[in-house]
């Protein structure tokens, strides 16, 4: 039972629009592209060929890679569908 101007459903598809979203967006960071680095492009030290080849397109060490993940990631607040509802937090 949707209220307003919204048809029925309407909230609900944008949830799901929403999760796809963020499924897309967490789906295309994990994978990296090209040729594994054989050393690490932020502290320059070798990267164990265990790791490349477990994880084709690796371009840091394991050091590393767990300081990035360890930071905030901070991320636009546009509302592209326009909805006011979830844009309250």
């Amino acid at each position: 039972m949707a209220g307003g101007w919204a048809r029925d459903g309407a909230v609900s598809e944008q949830i799901e629009a929403s999760i796809q979203d963020e499924l897309t967006r967490l789906r295309a960071q994990r994978k990296p592209v090209g040729d594994s680095l054989t050393h690490c492009a932020d502290c320059q030290e070798p990267i164990p060929q265990a790791r490349r080849e477990a994880i084709p397109g690796v371009k840091l060490c394991i050091d590393c890679q767990q300081e990035r993940g360890a930071r905030p990631v901070t991320r636009g607040g546009i509302n592209r569908r326009g909805s006011k509802d979830s844009q309250l937090k």
